[in-house]
């Protein structure tokens, strides 16, 4: 029985936080709002963080679960360091090499080792020019990317070990140089050089690029033959870097074990010297990431809770008007036997109910807009957490509940005698 009379007030509560949105409807539009804002602000940010760290999760995936990264400098290098000798002697750190490459693939514990280096280049077609970046790839690159070629194929050894100028683009830099046109074999020039277009890329990277990219990986770019770059376009060979793949069964932990005794056989180091280059496993990449984005998470909550302390002064408000106005209605409940836990536990249910109201307007929009981003920009499989449905929804009803108490309580201790005489 006393359920049923619990469930009873509740819908009664409900009912009574409806009827008074009507009438104070700006009160309670702007009590709603800032609920809503709050709510707004988390769900889309926890939509948005999940489908970028997906999205690069995926890209990592892409090399291989067991696959790792090699770079001249390490990647705290570039955190705190102000261009001088001095205060970054990462600087100094000889470049890795196609010969340290080979060197590595000879290695038992070893499949493949892909060199890479990300630059930017001007690519021309008759009167278009875009200017956008360029992956500089060894053949062997398709074994650590997750994309496809059609129409067209990507590169051979000869192709590279001879420097054709032969090029593939991604559909983004097609269709800004050639428009509708088939661009296989047409030729363009990539910083003043003829290059023909031999294979069309399709991949949808993560927005920040892959580990190893020269920009997002929704932008348009091209793919080049290692040597033939080398050899005609003049890159910047100190920023090559590779991206290794141990054997079938290998650990990583193994595979880097002998990477690292290698590397440090090749450079002469001692075994009081540090090491003169870094090795990035996937997972310490993803704690980079998720370190990153937590930042972001972190500010979003900061500026979503502002909208729920309106939210909240609004429910105090909204609340102490309800009960100053309904205080002879108060009185009559408490004279024909209402308990100062049913006055209570009405008004709390009212103030949760305000709350409840504005949190359902700021999870639809949250969801509207994680869809909008995920249908304009493929990159980012934005989706809605359940964990950030159901932490939303408890919030608000907790925010209604916590700042809805104190004229609950009021309401509660008000004497029936006083609250009949009231006019």
């Amino acid at each position: 029985m006393r359920l049923a009379q619990r469930v009873f007030n509740a819908l009664e509560g409900v009912g009574m936080a409806v009827d008074s949105i009507r009438a104070n409807k700006i009160r309670a539009a702007l009590t709603i709002m800032g609920v809503a804002i709050g709510v707004f602000v988390v769900v889309a940010m926890s939509s948005v963080v999940r489908g970028i760290n997906e999205s690069f999760a995926r890209d990592l995936e892409a090399a291989g679960p067991t696959s790792f990264y090699i770079y001249r400098r390490p990647i705290s290098g570039f955190e705190a360091c102000d261009g001088s000798d001095n205060t970054c002697p990462e600087r100094r750190n000889p470049p890795l090499t196609i010969d340290d490459a080979q060197a590595l693939e000879r290695l038992p514990t070893i499949k493949a080792v892909t060199a890479h280096l990300g630059s930017g280049a001007k690519f021309t077609y008759k009167d278009k020019q875009v200017s956008t970046g360029m992956e500089i790839y060894t053949p062997n690159w398709v074994d650590v990317d997750g994309g496809d070629i059609y129409p067209g194929r990507s590169f051979t050894y000869a192709e590279n070990t001879t420097a054709s100028r032969v090029i593939i683009v991604n559909q983004k830099l097609a269709d800004r140089l050639f428009g509708s046109s088939d661009p296989i074999d047409k030729t363009i020039g990539v910083d003043g050089v003829n290059y023909q277009v031999i294979g069309v890329y399709h991949y949808t990277a993560s927005p920040m690029g892959t580990p190893t990219s020269a920009g997002g990986g929704d932008q348009a770019k091209a793919i080049v033959p290692f040597e033939s770059a080398r050899r005609s376009l003049n890159p910047w060979m100190r920023g090559v870097d590779f991206i290794v793949k141990p054997q079938p069964g290998v650990t990583t932990e193994e595979a880097t074990d002998d990477v690292t005794a290698l590397m440090r056989s090749r450079r002469g180091l001692r075994g009081s010297q540090k090491n003169n280059f870094e090795i990035v496993t996937q997972d310490r990449l993803m704690g980079i990431y998720n370190k990153l984005f937590g930042t972001f998470f972190v500010v979003g909550l900061a500026l979503s809770s502002v909208g729920l302390l309106v939210g909240g002064v609004g429910v105090v408000a909204i609340m102490m008007i309800s009960v100053t106005e309904r205080t002879r209605e108060i009185g009559v409940r408490k004279a024909l036997g209402a308990t100062k836990s049913a006055i209570l536990w009405q008004f709390l249910v009212e103030a949760a109910t305000l709350t409840s109201i504005g949190a359902s307007i700021g999870l639809v929009l949250g969801i509207l807009v994680a869809i909008g981003i995920k249908t304009a920009f493929p990159a980012v499989p934005a989706s809605t957490p359940v964990s950030a449905v159901v932490a939303a929804l408890a919030t608000s009803a907790f925010t209604g509940i916590l700042f809805g108490l104190l004229p609950a309580a009021r309401a509660a201790r008000l004497d029936p005698v006083e609250a009949l005489r009231y006019e």
